[in-house]
């Protein structure tokens, strides 16, 4: 039996375009980037992720993480959207285990939940959250500081200071828990 290729992290060119993650951020075995990615300083992208820009462009901020299994993508320009739907993902954002996120607008301090999904150009504002499984139809707009939660997603009800909080602690385990996984994989 061979030994497990623990580094396993594909980093794809396509169509002229190359991810170009900071030195700082960590990408974990099992990931997949793919054509026109940004990835900001202190980020992370979790285990067995999947980012395909290859027709339109993805942008992560700074201190953001994606977490295990999550899917992001984007849409190509198209007659009467000459924009089409890129992917952009502000400052300290927290995207939650298996999320599909696709051609949208999470600004700083999102938060999107498990296994939820954000479709084409919606938007989650700062320090609000889409809740765990939910799902934010087309060109929806969460308000900062704004609960929604369900299938379509609906507003549910403000945040208040503690959960605010409680999202901030999020960024700041994830950001260390990033580096220790680091050290643990160098390790190897």
């Amino acid at each position: 039996m061979s030994e497990p290729r623990i580094h396993d992290v594909t980093i794809l060119p396509i169509h002229g375009k190359s991810p170009r993650i900071d030195p700082t951020a960590w990408i974990a075995p099992g990931c997949r980037i793919i054509g026109d990615v940004t990835i900001g300083p202190g980020s992370s992208v979790w285990y067995n992720c999947v980012l395909r820009a290859d027709v339109s462009r993805i942008v992560i901020g700074a201190r953001t993480n994606v977490q295990d299994g999550s899917v992001l993508h984007c849409d190509p320009p198209r007659p009467g959207d000459p924009d089409g739907s890129p992917l952009l993902i502000g400052d300290d954002v927290l995207i939650g285990h298996m999320a599909m996120v696709h051609g949208c607008v999470l600004e700083d301090r999102a938060f999107v939940g498990l296994g939820a999904i954000v479709m084409n150009k919606a938007r989650i504002g700062g320090d609000a959250m889409l809740a765990a499984g939910a799902m934010l139809t087309e060109g929806k707009s969460i308000a900062p500081r704004q609960l929604w939660g369900g299938r379509p997603a609906r507003f549910m009800r403000d945040l208040d200071d503690a959960a605010i909080a409680g999202m901030r602690m999020g960024v700041a385990h994830y950001a260390e828990n990033a580096r220790a996984h680091a050290a643990a994989i160098r390790l190897v």
